[in-house]
Order: C-alpha cells, then sequence, then structure tokens
C-alpha cells in the first residue's frame, strides 16, 4: 500500500472510481482536484482510493471535498488509511454525505464525525439531503 500525492497522470483512474461511486462520491472534474490537497493510495501498482482536501484555515479547518475507494477494493481499510493521517493535523474537519449513505456516515462516525445539520436538497441525480458532519 502506498500513499502518495495525486498527479495528472492519476487522473483516469480517478474518474474510473468517481464512476464506479456514482451515487455515493462526488462527480467532480478530477483535473479540478489537483488544486487541492489531493493524495492517492496504491494498491498492486494501481491508484484504488483517492481524497480530497481544502484547507480552509492552514493547520487549523478543512473539508473533505470527496473520498472514494473502488468498490472492489472496499472494507481492507483503505479510507481510514488516507483519511487519518490527511486530518490529524487539523483541529476542526467538515464534509457533506447523502443522506441515504448510512455506510459511508458510519465509517466518518468511527473516525469521530458527529452529523452537525442537514442540508435539504443539497445533491442532485437523484435529489437528495446532504449530512453536514464536524470533527
Amino acid at each position: 500500500m502506498l500513499i502518495r500525492p495525486m498527479t495528472a497522470g492519476d487522473l483516469a483512474a480517478v474518474q474510473s472510481i468517481q464512476e464506479a461511486c456514482r451515487g455515493e462520491a462526488a462527480q467532480w472534474n478530477p483535473a479540478d482536484y489537483l488544486q487541492h490537497r489531493a493524495t492517492v493510495l496504491e494498491v498492486d501498482d494501481a491508484v484504488r482510493a483517492f481524497l480530497v482536501i481544502r484547507e480552509i484555515v492552514p493547520k487549523l479547518e478543512c473539508e473533505i471535498l470527496n473520498l472514494a475507494v473502488h468498490p472492489a477494493w472496499r472494507r481492507r481499510g483503505l479510507a481510514r488509511a488516507l483519511l487519518v493521517p490527511a486530518i490529524q493535523n487539523f483541529p476542526a474537519c467538515w464534509l457533506e454525505v447523502r443522506a441515504s449513505d448510512t455506510a459511508a456516515r458510519n465509517f466518518y462516525k468511527k473516525q469521530g464525525f458527529q452529523e452537525a445539520l442537514v442540508r435539504r436538497n443539497y445533491y442532485s441525480q437523484p435529489d437528495e439531503d446532504g449530512i453536514v458532519m464536524r470533527r
């Protein structure tokens, strides 16, 4: 397992993971991730997961923009391996998750996040509430 910064060479793999996680992970232009703290996790020399964080206040507050693990590689600790070291030095961290994504909500709760508020109709395709979580 190797965690490293995302590069332009990773964008096709990141796009593929996003597509495999449609309805769960954000579906943004992967090139935009390179403007933020973006990391990938490799297993067997292939990108299997990625994390994108935006620093709101340097070293104090961040927002998780996207965290996705290819469905074939879930339940192996990859999301936790990406998330924990990336946010450990931020006293505050925020994220939004689909209301129906109970697996993600439970994962984040295990990492110390709490549900803070509901954003009605935050997501589209399908329309759905977003749950704002904070750690």
